[in-house]
């Protein structure tokens, strides 16, 4: 529960994505049912009952006024009945969501609701999650569209999703160059494994890759199969909403936008194993690489080159391959960023604890697994934070974009140790080091020129300002809150952005 000082702070910061004012003086409003759906289904946010805002005043000390409400009990009560009635499909609030509290003097309510388990999103008005679903972005609640409205129902399956069967698609769509090279480093894995003696199609389905469904007499690959060890063109007709997408902009410059790249190009059939082999050793090629002895072999497999990898697997196995987006991996001088399409089935900070995996993809995570690529369920992400910190690296960073549908990861790097191991690399290839001149140099590099951005054009968007930059909304929007005085007048295409105070 928030203290009155607890929102006297939120007020003072200004609009927030988890802030909803309603000045509410004697009967709760309708709206904020939606709101209730938006956070829920979000990232969570307090509601307050009794202030009023102002969205034309820039002081955020001006913007909100504290009006109170007439009646305290009255006004929970009703909500409390209304929630627990037939005008939401589920109440996910507890007593101490919903309380009574004094600001100056004066008498407020305030609704704290918290993000749904992604067991009972979408948390929606009415009956139609069609219709009554919503979502929160900075511009207020909006409605969801159809696509994430049936995102959030496939995360309801507790199986995972890419047990799916392929209808009409048979072992003909299986690019068996791929299969056979995952078999042979299966058999390198385990040797003895009984599954090394079937035939193709039955150790496809042993994995999970190819299924029998008895009820509807019907046999075929599964997602998980199509998308691991399939022909590009059979896995683009079913998921042709879905990219996958590699780029090393170590030494990029203006007219230079990445120095490698694997993308569909035709000269690849464009499956899961085959984008991880092509990628990998180009991801860690920079990575140090202490001299080691295991036995009579060299062992440079270190901690941060296994969380690399964990990085990648993590990626894959929590994508959501049924909606839209794409699978990108950008290694940059400093840090490496994964992106998958989906957002997260669990709670952040659940996941930085680890024990605990919700992966959509579970079969995929055991084909992987079964090769020797990542940890046991919910031990990959401390994997990932350990390595970091060993290295006295930066805690990495999981950020999740609502609006976009996505999660990136960010693995940064202290300069000096990327540098120096760069220096090395590319020395021992005979190739002189190259100067970064580029656009892609951090967070103070990403403030001046968004800095700039707002200066040549006051009405420039969110969005356009993430293109231009190639990074997400979430980062920007980031960035915009540190730079001091800067705020957004209005709401949607008709505000605009203005300093408050001297312009830096």
């Amino acid at each position: 529960m928030k203290t009155a000082a607890d929102i006297r702070s939120l007020l003072l910061k200004g609009e927030k994505i988890d802030l909803e004012c309603k000045e509410a003086e004697k009967q709760v409003p309708r709206s904020i049912y939606e709101t209730y759906s938006a956070f829920a289904n979000t990232d969570g946010g307090t509601i307050l009952l009794g202030v009023q805002e102002d969205k034309s005043a820039k002081d955020p000390a001006k913007r909100f006024l504290i009006t109170g409400v007439a009646d305290q009990e009255k006004l929970i009560s009703d909500f409390w009945n209304t929630i627990n009635g037939s005008k939401v499909n589920v109440n996910i609030l507890i007593d101490e969501n919903v309380y009574p509290l004094e600001i100056v003097g004066l008498p407020i309510v305030v609704i704290e609701v918290p993000r749904a388990d992604y067991m009972m999103r979408p948390v929606h008005t009415g009956e139609n999650p069609f219709k009554g679903s919503f979502k929160r972005n900075h511009e207020g609640d909006y409605h969801c569209s159809e696509a994430e409205v049936r995102a959030m129902i496939r995360d309801q399956n507790e199986s995972g999703n890419d047990s799916l069967l392929l209808d009409y698609y048979t072992m003909d769509d299986i690019d068996l160059e791929t299969l056979h090279r995952y078999r042979n480093r299966f058999r390198v894995v385990n040797g003895d494994n009984v599954w090394n003696a079937l035939p193709d199609k039955e150790f496809l389905e042993v994995l999970g890759g190819y299924r029998y469904d008895r009820r509807k007499k019907a046999e075929g690959l599964t997602m998980a199969g199509l998308l691991m060890f399939g022909k590009g063109l059979p896995i683009r007709d079913v998921f042709d909403m879905i990219n996958m997408d590699y780029r090393e902009e170590t030494d990029v410059s203006f007219d230079v936008r990445w120095n490698d790249r694997v993308t569909y190009d035709g000269t690849w059939e464009n499956n899961l194993f085959n984008f991880i082999q092509k990628v990998m050793p180009k991801l860690t090629s920079d990575l140090p690489k202490p001299f080691r002895m295991e036995g009579i072999l060299r062992e440079d497999d270190t901690p941060q080159h296994k969380a690399c990898r964990e990085a990648m697997i993590n990626m894959i196995i929590h994508a959501d391959f049924q909606g839209e987006g794409t699978l990108k991996v950008i290694k940059r001088r400093d840090r490496f960023e994964f992106t998958n399409p989906g957002i997260l089935k669990i709670p952040k900070e659940m996941i930085y604890k680890g024990g605990n995996s919700k992966a959509r993809n579970p079969r995929m995570q055991t084909m992987l697994r079964m090769i020797g690529y990542g940890d046991t369920a919910g031990s990959g992400f401390p994997t990932i934070l350990a390595a970091w910190a060993e290295k006295g690296w930066p805690e990495p960073e999981l950020e999740e974009d609502t609006i976009l549908n996505q999660v990136t990861l960010s693995l940064k790097m202290n300069s000096n140790d990327t540098n120096e191991s760069q220096e090395t690399s590319k020395s021992a290839n005979g190739t002189h080091s190259g100067t970064q001149t580029g656009t892609h140099s951090g967070g103070e590099g990403y403030e001046t020129q968004i800095r700039s951005m707002i200066k040549a054009n006051n009405k420039i968007t969110r969005k356009q300002i993430a293109e231009a930059l190639s990074v997400s909304l979430r980062t920007v929007q980031r960035i915009l809150n540190s730079i001091d005085g800067l705020r957004y007048i209005g709401s949607g295409r008709g505000g605009h952005w203005e300093y408050n105070g001297d312009d830096k």
